[in-house]
């Protein structure tokens, strides 16, 4: 749990409201882009284990949401003629994506859950400021879009 943690702190710096604040354009598309990475993999690993019809049901949610969500990204960095390279997960992802693959049975579903939901509150304020504070029009109107989707998934999450 304390490998939990640390991750979580070290993500929740690069997606606090504050840095998305000032991100760039090709900033915010690389930030959005290894949540979404992070969110389908993490899904994934969900999947080949857990006999949670819940969880089961809300991973295959994300791995189609965030699919949806790299895809209208991609679209808006285009029109905004920002490059668009094949998304990574930062430090941070990779240790909780590690950690999930370390977990087994019910414990695997907790710690997606408990990552879930820092992933999603960090996902929350990283496209809210961008829509708030971005400079490329079509990549601001996109965040503003998968707002509602972010806060639907947390509204869900709540309730696991």
């Amino acid at each position: 749990m304390n490998k939990l943690l640390f991750a979580a702190a070290a993500v929740a710096l690069v997606a606090s409201p504050a840095y998305a604040q000032v991100m760039t354009p090709q900033e915010y598309v690389i930030a959005a882009g290894a949540g979404d990475l992070y969110e389908i993999q993490s899904s994934r690993i969900v999947l080949t284990s857990s006999s949670d019809p819940k969880i089961r049901d809300f991973a295959q949610m994300m791995i189609a949401h965030h699919t949806k969500s790299t895809e209208d990204v991609k679209a808006a960095a285009k029109a905004s003629k920002v490059k668009v390279t094949p998304p990574k997960l930062t430090p941070a992802q990779s240790e909780m994506i590690a950690q999930l693959n370390d977990e087994k049975g019910p414990a695997r579903d907790m710690a997606y859950v408990a990552q879930q939901k820092m992933a999603h509150n960090q996902a929350l304020a990283l496209h809210q400021a961008y829509a708030r504070e971005g400079t490329a029009k079509p990549l601001r109107d996109a965040a503003g879009k998968i707002v509602p989707v972010v806060e639907q998934h947390i509204a869900m999450l709540k309730q696991m």
